[in-house]
């Protein structure tokens, strides 16, 4: 195998892993969403970790985020407005990326 060869693998298993690590960020942030929101709407135990899972599913039914901003907006009603949940994502992103660090 040449070097460019083993560059050429070397960055392309660094974007996969980047590619993961993006994933599961953001699926953690989706459930540390979800159980801010369950909070908010009274739900404790099981019941907030149900639904912290339908937040997370939420993500999947189109690109980008905005199904889970919509989701979790409709399901709040009047309790948060779409600019506090879009912090609270922010927030809870960077977060989940520092917990994925710790745990690599």
């Amino acid at each position: 195998m040449s070097t460019f060869d083993d560059r050429e693998n070397a960055f392309e298993n660094k974007f996969a892993h980047d590619a993961e690590m993006q994933f599961k960020a953001e699926a953690r942030r989706n459930k540390l969403l979800g159980l801010w929101a369950a909070e908010l709407l009274g739900k404790t135990g099981a019941e907030a970790q149900t639904y912290a899972a339908e937040v997370i599913k939420a993500d999947f039914q189109e690109a980008g985020h905005e199904d889970v901003v919509r989701k979790v907006a409709g399901d709040l009603g009047g309790r948060a407005d779409e600019a506090q949940i879009r912090a609270k994502m922010e927030e809870f992103l960077r977060e989940a990326k520092g917990q994925l660090v710790k745990e690599h």
